[in-house]
């Protein structure tokens, strides 16, 4: 299945999604996002997908958030929000079948929206995680959530809370345990194939019972938090323009030192 932004092939009961806009680092607009939950919700029904695997495609990126060239409607009401990456990950569409992350390059902002919804992350030796919300005048609230779930609550927060001046380096992100396996740069597919095979050989109904069992285990808490997240939102965000403002007037090109990957 081929879309203008997603990439999905089946082969041995595992299913190779991989986001195709590597010109925009793999960044997601409307279509992208409506396209990843319709997989989501396909491979429920789709007997011969035992297991998944998500990456990026190009090696500079797994995903960098949406797009922001993307226009995205409001509701005039301050007590709505739309969300439109709210339905790209596999457990907000009620699958239970092992999904596994793939990542090579730049991995930040609305990605962490999928790798929150991993079984587990395997990431090549150049891989960065970062959180650019705060420096441009949003808040990290499903974001945050669903990645204090993997990581260690200080990780996560200087993540979060130093934006884009932050880089998390693939070998800390091992050390602390959000990524479960370092390989040399441009394996990491490869890597998550071999691994998601070995779940696809596994009888599907014991593996499934097992994903949804290790997912109630923090189930509560998260719900609770994710509660929280809309009204976080609408209070901490600054307006639309003011968010194009800073974002527009980031340095691009400038010759400065990028943050220091630790």
């Amino acid at each position: 299945m081929t879309s203008p932004g997603v990439r999905a092939e089946t082969a041995d009961g595992v299913a190779l999604v991989t986001l195709d806009r590597p010109a925009r680092h793999n960044a997601l607009d409307l279509d992208t996002a409506a396209e990843l939950a319709s997989l989501w919700r396909e491979f429920r029904f789709d007997d011969t997908v035992r297991a998944a695997v998500i990456t990026g495609a190009g090696g500079r990126a797994f995903c960098t958030g949406i797009d922001r060239t993307a226009d995205v409607p409001q509701p005039s009401s301050p007590f709505s929000l739309d969300d439109p990456l709210l339905r790209i990950g596999p457990k907000a569409n009620d699958l239970w079948k092992p999904v596994l992350a793939a990542v090579e390059g730049m991995a930040c902002g609305g990605a962490f929206y999928l790798l929150g919804e991993a079984e587990f992350i395997i990431a090549a030796e150049h891989a960065t995680f970062f959180d650019p919300h705060t420096t441009y005048g949003m808040v990290s609230a499903y974001e945050s959530i669903l990645m204090a779930q993997r990581m260690p609550y200080g990780e996560i927060a200087r993540l979060a809370l130093m934006g884009s001046a932050e880089r998390l380096g693939a070998r800390r992100a091992h050390a602390i345990g959000l990524v479960s396996e370092l390989t040399p740069p441009g394996a990491a597919a490869k890597t998550a194939l071999r691994r998601a095979e070995v779940l696809a050989a596994q009888p599907t109904e014991a593996v499934q019972g097992t994903v949804r069992a290790l997912w109630a285990a923090k189930e509560a808490t998260r719900a609770q938090a994710l509660a929280h997240a809309p009204q976080l939102i609408a209070l901490g965000n600054l307006p639309p323009d003011r968010q194009a403002a800073l974002f527009t007037a980031r340095p691009r090109n400038t010759g400065d030192a990028p943050p220091p990957v630790r």
